[in-house]
């Protein structure tokens, strides 16, 4: 389900079967970054909505949790940690974090959500044909990741 009106409303009528928010971290660069950041937003973007798609009635797609590059990373981790414990405060059993910045996994540790790293497939070049057997696959080993964490944590 989307952080829209209609299906948040779903998701209240259901919440005992929506246990895992996903949420993706994006961060915002300029300059000689801001291509690569872009890149990876519209990477992540596609990536999550098919996700979403997959997975409708057992997760919530949260907005994504945006921060700049030049920022502090002590206060990303701070703010991303309060959001943390709100999700989880309001019942849901699973967290996952997606995202092509490769510096989280260096703080992976020191969340509690499930980190999901995976490098931006540059994908301005292709046919939507391409973009979209792209993402599919990459979906497809996803799906794999998030039904074992629920096996494990039931």
């Amino acid at each position: 389900m989307k952080w829209i009106p209609q299906e948040v409303e779903t998701y209240l009528n259901a919440k005992e079967f929506v246990d895992t928010a996903v949420i993706p971290v994006y961060s915002l660069s300029f300059g000689e970054e801001m291509k690569q950041s872009a890149a990876a937003f519209e990477f992540i973007s596609l990536l999550t909505g098919y996700l979403e798609r997959q997975f409708t009635g057992r997760i919530l797609m949260f907005p994504p949790f945006t921060y700049l590059k030049s920022n502090n990373m002590e206060e990303v981790i701070s703010e991303l940690l309060k959001w943390e414990e709100t999700v989880l405060k309001n019942e849901f059993k699973h967290i996952f974090y997606i995202t092509s910045e490769l510096d989280w996994r260096m703080y992976e540790n020191r969340i509690g959500g499930s980190l999901i790293w995976l490098p931006a497939l540059p994908l301005g070049n292709m046919s939507e044909t391409q973009k979209i057997e792209l993402v599919d696959s990459q979906v497809k080993q996803l799906l794999s990741i998030f039904t074992q964490k629920w096996s494990n944590n039931e």
